[in-house]
């Protein structure tokens, strides 16, 4: 899809693109060779958002992106973590129930495939995190709870991520971790930074 573009303001620049793998795409592209003048790049599940110094930016920074070429592939570029997981989530039978997989399987599909952070939203820290095994696309629950756990390891909609504090949520509980994932005292506070390569393991329950 060729991009289109919004203005946001005299100092950044909406790009909609067709989604998320066009979003990673270009986001690696962009963030490997900046445009003059771009202070921030923040993707979304269907846009990036560029910031730039000045109005006069503008026009410079849209001939920039129309000449970026992303990759055929994405490739991760703010490094990898690995996040130790119990796996004795409140909705794990229900994510094996309408995957068709038993609990293991869940388990050993949401473990053995890479997952990326694509973008961070809903709260300060949280991570949209995209690529890992496409047998665990499964919806939100019916009902949002009032309160998710600090550190619950989730799926809904395709993606996955781990809540970086206790908070609201409808997303599908599969685990839990003791990682921090927002910490305001780090330099970046966001462990789950765009770019970043996840890998989950299993550990078992104390």
């Amino acid at each position: 899809m060729k991009p289109a573009f919004r203005r946001c303001g005299d100092h950044a620049l909406l790009v909609e693109v067709g989604g998320v793998g066009e979003v990673l795409s270009l986001y690696d592209a962009l963030t490997a060779d900046p445009p003059h003048g771009v202070t921030d790049i923040l993707p979304a599940a269907r846009t990036l958002l560029l910031r730039f110094e000045r109005p006069a930016h503008h026009d410079t920074v849209q001939s920039a992106v129309l000449r970026a070429r992303p990759a055929d592939g994405y490739r991760p570029a703010a490094g990898e973590v690995t996040i130790p997981v119990v796996y004795d989530g409140a909705d794990l039978a229900d994510v094996a129930s309408l995957t068709g997989l038993s609990e293991r399987e869940v388990v050993d599909a949401h473990t053995s495939t890479p997952w990326t952070v694509a973008f961070s939203g809903f709260a300060p820290g949280f991570g949209y995190l995209v690529g890992g095994d496409t047998r665990l696309h499964v919806p939100r629950r019916a009902e949002s709870r009032v309160r998710v756990p600090a550190g619950s390891v989730a799926l809904a909609a395709g993606f996955s991520a781990v809540y970086p504090r206790e908070s609201p949520g409808g997303w599908q509980l599969v685990g839990r971790t003791d990682v921090v994932v927002w910490d305001l005292a780090a330099d970046p506070p966001a462990l789950l930074r765009p770019g970043t390569r996840v890998r989950f393991t299993e550990v078992r329950r104390p």
